[in-house]
């Protein structure tokens, strides 16, 4: 039941349409927007008069983009950031529980990537693939694990939005690929944990994406570069992990925004990241027992 005041109130309505009742603010000038006015921005949502004035103010290089691109078509498509929750929960659980005394140690060692366990015949170790992916669920401490999630959430909170659930979560995965791949390639000797490639990726992607819409993308280059450089100068970090990542996470966002003016745009990227995914696997399968057998 709500009160003569509640009703007397236009701050709880629609200012476009009186009589819907809404909670809902733009996040631009603060008023209040139903469903029908809302439009997705990388945060929160806007209304339709904000949009026009930020179409009106596009700077030189965002028309630029448009043209080029076809940016226009790729605007944000998500709402909350769902999947960047969902890997942050189950990262977050299984990690923790690496650290429980007695079965801490027996995750790392079912779950960390080791390239011997993709070429059974050369290491005698089991064939287990699935490390290239699972490495990314398990990590070396509290600290690596922290740093890794805050880089998730940041990034998450606008990248997810602005390119949908599905493929930010595409665009996570084969990143995190890409890195135990570069590991295999370059460290093949080297166990490894964390999801510091597919985190090198969103970073990478986000540079791509935001230099797409016209957007100032010399923060994200600063980190991304400072991060790289901690890497290799800090013993103990897999920065082939961190390359492998950054590169391939760069090749998926250059798909997605290559393909987002097509008609049949979901076929295009598919189809492109599926043969991206292909040759990464083809790649680590050959290369790198080539590699052991000629170091020998």
């Amino acid at each position: 039941m709500t009160t003569s005041e509640f009703h007397a109130n236009p701050d709880n309505f629609c200012y476009r349409h009186l009589g819907r009742q809404s909670f809902v603010l733009c996040q631009r000038c603060m008023r209040t927007i139903c469903p029908e006015c809302q439009t997705q921005a990388p945060v929160g949502v806007i209304c339709p008069e904000c949009m026009q004035e930020q179409r009106r103010n596009q700077t030189p290089a965002q028309r630029r983009a448009n043209r080029r691109w076809g940016a226009r078509s790729m605007t944000a498509v998500g709402g909350r950031p769902i999947v960047t929750y969902w890997i942050l929960a189950i990262t977050s659980a299984v990690s923790l529980l690496q650290l429980v005394p007695g079965i801490g140690g027996v995750i790392t060692n079912s779950l960390q990537f080791w390239a011997g366990n993709l070429y059974p015949a050369l290491s005698g170790a089991p064939f287990e693939p699935w490390r290239l992916l699972t490495a990314l669920l398990v990590h070396g401490g509290f600290i690596h694990l922290g740093l890794n999630m805050l880089a998730l959430w940041m990034v998450g909170q606008s990248l997810e939005p602005l390119i949908g659930r599905a493929k930010f979560l595409t665009l996570y995965l084969v990143s995190g690929l890409a890195g135990s791949v570069a590991v295999a390639l370059m460290s093949p000797g080297t166990p490894t944990v964390g999801a510091s490639g597919a985190i090198f990726g969103l970073l990478a992607a986000l540079l791509v994406v935001g230099r797409h819409l016209g957007a100032n993308v010399i923060g994200i280059l600063v980190v991304l570069v400072i991060n790289f450089v901690y890497g290799f100068l800090v013993p103990g970090v897999a920065w082939q992990a961190h390359v492998g990542g950054a590169v391939v996470g760069a090749l998926v966002a250059l798909i997605y925004v290559r393909t987002s003016g097509r008609g049949t745009t979901k076929f295009w990227w598919i189809g492109l990241v599926s043969a991206l995914v292909l040759v990464l696997l083809a790649v680590v399968a050959i290369v790198p027992p080539l590699l052991i057998t000629a170091g020998h």
